[in-house]
């Protein structure tokens, strides 16, 4: 079994900062990626950033320059530092993995999901 566990959501006002983390534990052999994804109010699912264990990584247009995601390999843990926020970015934030279990089996998971609210 694998267990996502994320933290640091929360209520904001416009221009200020959160940082958000998932901690990755569980039956994990190798991590090919983890990245965050969102998904606000009557809209789709949309990426945020995400890291690979290549250490390329990808953000979402609306967020490249004001939030800086990275990793600790060492315990499997993902940040996400979220800089000058906007009402727009207000949604549920998802931590994703993308990994391999000691048993060869390769998945993708998710997590349970955290609250940002930015208000204007």
């Amino acid at each position: 079994q694998v267990q996502l566990v994320e933290s640091g959501g929360g209520w904001v006002q416009s221009g200020g900062s959160l940082r958000l983390s998932c901690a990755a534990s569980g039956d994990i052999d190798h991590i090919y990626a983890m990245g965050w994804y969102r998904r606000a109010p009557e809209k789709r699912r949309e990426l945020v950033a995400i890291t690979t264990s290549g250490r390329t990584t990808n953000y979402g247009d609306s967020v490249k320059g004001r939030f800086t995601i990275s990793r600790d390999n060492a315990k499997n843990t993902l940040y996400l530092q979220m800089n000058s926020l906007k009402p727009e970015d207000t949604a549920v934030y998802y931590c994703y993995v993308d990994l391999r279990t000691s048993r060869m089996a390769r998945g993708d998971y998710w997590g349970q999901g955290t609250q940002v609210t930015v208000s204007s």
